[in-house]
């Protein structure tokens, strides 16, 4: 386990990761929720919609049925045939009868679509004069030649009206017996769940639905002599909504006689047809009793279907019935299952993609981070050079940068500092030593000129100067060393920089080592006037200008120049055609007692004086320089005080003291 935690690298790698992974989980889970509600709302609606096409189809097949019988009865009602033979063979005669049946059979045996289909012929108080049964098998049954049908509400209707009429109608369990179809329509109720305990009409299980269609028959004077009667049942008769299904690609289709289904393609428990049972209580309510469609989810049989029905009427627009249309929610629901099933797979798949994309992708952006706490670190422990390397130009490249101009100040101030404990030390102790040895020296010289006076000699007087000579040159040492210990000492006071650089440059230039030297003063005309110890920056400017002299050995030019900085101060710049300083003693120009002059031409104090006068002041001095070609020393100076340092924005970098 650790092992892995430490191949993830560090807390805020490990964090990185996590985040990453906790995003793209959350972004993947929403949106597989947000997809998976979505398409469940869209198929929801598809099914809806379906199974709303599906009724469409099957009224148009129950309505197209229902022509077809009312088609029958009325052909077989024009046929002259029938109208000769109708008269006498009511009055039982036998040619005229087998004249009537030979139609009536032409006609049932030509339907293509089969079922259970009846055809007679009636007289005109409703007695069969020739009928036929074709069964759903193709079978032609034996020649019915009596009965009354006159119980049958549909045909009174047509023969008071004197009216085709085709409808669904129940036909009563006595007349199915006069025709011999009552053994067929007989289906036996089973207890149905959630359906009401008692049947919707008491016929049920007895009586038959069928489509029935009658066309009175009229002799040539218009009078009625009889009908033609063509019926179509639909108990334990399939045809119909088998053909509904696979035309129309229905999932399931049942014709109830009542709450009762007695034509269905829904299959029970034991996956047979499930005539017998009844529809729930919810839809009885709906479609039977109060004549309205009904859509929705609904229990059929023994589960759920996305269904819709719609009531069937009578010729006097009496519910008797209902049509159905469904599809199972269990094909549905596992639709939805398969595909949320797959798109969680898609999701997780892609958490685990996304974290291993987030490993390198984390390394990557905390790899700056990492090397600055380590950078951080190692500055921390004193290790002043530590550096990194930003790319780029993005927010961890400025932190980089940002961390390396840190770096670089704090190394610089760290050396300005111990530059400064060295200075104090130094003072401290030149000061020691300058009045220990200051008053043997005034000793010295004063009793060697004394003597000088007396002596006559010409070899001793010889030693005398040589003595004077050197106690003289101690002497200036022990007052530059009283000068650099006393260089603490600011007595500020308005100062015309332009004014006391012409003042210096007065003295200075009458000395030899400026007879070949050409002055140029480049001064900034809106210069203003600052707080400063003119004496002690006169002493700053006299000693970098004789500097400058000493080190142009041939025809040369010192420069002069002045300028106002943005930060609120002034810059000096003090320019020669000299020899130049080299890059190895370039930083140590201002450590005490550092001199490249010959032995005995200086002490090494003067550009320490110079630079603990100008950070008295508040200022920066700074040197550039190339090996012979010259050399610049840079100065700036607040115009207060009492205002910060000024840095300037482009200053090179300081050399190491």
């Amino acid at each position: 386990m650790r092992k892995v935690i430490g191949w993830l690298g560090g807390h805020l790698q490990r964090l990185q990761i996590v985040s990453f992974s906790l995003i793209a989980a959350l972004t993947l889970t929403l949106n597989t929720i947000v997809v998976a509600r979505i398409l469940r709302d869209y198929l929801a609606q598809a099914e809806d919609e379906r199974v709303s096409r599906d009724m469409d189809l099957a009224r148009e097949f129950y309505r197209l049925k229902q022509e077809e019988i009312a088609g029958i009865s009325h052909r077989l009602s024009l046929d002259s045939s029938i109208l000769q033979s109708l008269l006498p063979g009511a009055s039982g005669d036998l040619t005229a009868k087998r004249h009537i049946d030979e139609q009536i059979t032409n006609k049932i045996t030509v339907l293509a679509l089969g079922g259970t289909h009846l055809i007679a012929v009636l007289d005109k108080d409703s007695e069969i004069i020739i009928g036929r049964v074709l069964e759903p098998d193709g079978t032609l049954s034996e020649l019915i030649t009596s009965g009354s049908l006159e119980p049958l509400p549909i045909l009174r209707y047509s023969e008071q009206q004197d009216l085709e009429v085709a409808a669904t109608e129940v036909f009563p369990v006595a007349l199915l017996d006069l025709v011999g179809l009552a053994g067929q329509a007989k289906i036996t109720l089973i207890d149905t769940p959630q359906a009401n305990p008692n049947p919707f009409d008491i016929r049920e299980g007895s009586a038959g639905l069928a489509l029935v269609g009658i066309s009175p028959i009229h002799d040539p004077a218009g009078q009625r002599i009889g009908s033609v009667l063509s019926a179509y049942l639909f108990n334990n008769d399939f045809t119909l909504v088998d053909r509904i299904r696979t035309i129309a690609g229905i999932d399931t289709v049942t014709i109830f006689f009542g709450d009762l289904r007695v034509s269905t393609n829904v299959p029970n428990e034991q996956g047979e047809r499930a005539v017998g049972t009844r529809v729930s209580q919810a839809v009885r309510e709906r479609v039977l009793e109060l004549g309205e469609d009904y859509v929705g989810r609904a229990f059929v049989v023994n589960e759920w279907y996305i269904t819709r029905y719609v009531p069937l009427t009578d010729h006097l627009d009496q519910v008797v019935g209902s049509l159905y249309v469904g599809a199972r929610v269990s094909v549905f629901e596992n639709l939805v299952r398969t595909f949320n099933s797959r798109v969680t797979l898609t999701a997780t798949i892609c958490i685990i993609l996304a974290g291993l994309v987030a490993i390198p992708t984390a390394r990557f952006i905390t790899r700056p981070i990492t090397e600055l706490v380590q950078a951080n670190q190692r500055l921390a422990q004193g290790e002043m050079s530590v550096r990194v390397a930003p790319k780029g130009s993005g927010e961890l490249a400025l932190l980089g940068r940002s961390f390396n101009r840190m770096a670089s100040n704090l190394q610089e101030t760290q050396d300005q500092l111990l530059h400064k404990e060295r200075l104090a030390s130094m003072g401290q102790l030149a000061a020691g030593v300058a009045h220990e040895i200051n008053n043997p020296l005034g000793t010295i010289l004063l009793f060697s000129t004394a003597l000088k006076r007396e002596l006559s000699s010409e070899s001793q007087l010889q030693d005398l100067k040589t003595i004077i000579q050197e106690a003289t040159r101690c002497k200036n040492i022990v007052s530059d060393l009283l000068n650099f210990a006393r260089q603490q000492e600011i007595l500020a006071q308005p100062t015309d920089v332009h004014a006391l650089l012409d003042e210096v440059l007065s003295n200075v230039e009458a000395q030899p080592a400026f007879e070949h030297i050409e002055i140029q003063r480049r001064y900034d005309s809106d210069l203003p006037v600052i707080e400063a110890d003119p004496n002690q920056l006169q002493q700053v400017f006299a000693n970098l200008l004789n500097n400058a002299a000493e080190a142009i050995e041939a025809p040369g030019t010192i420069t002069l120049q002045t300028a106002r900085v943005v930060a609120g101060g002034i810059e000096i710049q003090i320019q020669d055609t000299g020899c130049g300083i080299s890059e190895e003693h370039l930083k140590h120009i201002f450590t005490p007692f550092f001199t490249t002059k010959p032995f005995g031409k200086g002490t090494g104090l003067g550009l320490s004086i110079v630079y603990g006068i100008i950070k008295m002041h508040r200022g920066q001095i700074w040197v550039k320089s190339e090996a012979g070609k010259g050399t610049t020393f840079f100065i700036t100076l607040p115009i207060r005080r009492e205002m910060h340092p000024i840095q300037p924005a482009s200053q090179p970098a300081e050399s190491d003291s």
